[in-house]
Parts: structure tokens; C-alpha cells; sequence
């Protein structure tokens, strides 16, 4: 169960990167 939260931070953090920086993707 702690890697599932592991796995959702970590989507949470892509999906933000790539809100923030939408000129890279």
C-alpha cells in the first residue's frame, strides 16, 4: 500500500511539471 501512495506523489509531481512547464512537453 505505501508504494500505490509512493506511485501517486509521484504523478501528482509529473502532472504539475508538466502543467507548469507545458513549452518542454
Amino acid at each position: 500500500m505505501i508504494a500505490l501512495l509512493i506511485l501517486s506523489i509521484f504523478l501528482f509531481i509529473y502532472l504539475f511539471y508538466v502543467l507548469l512547464r507545458p513549452e518542454q512537453f
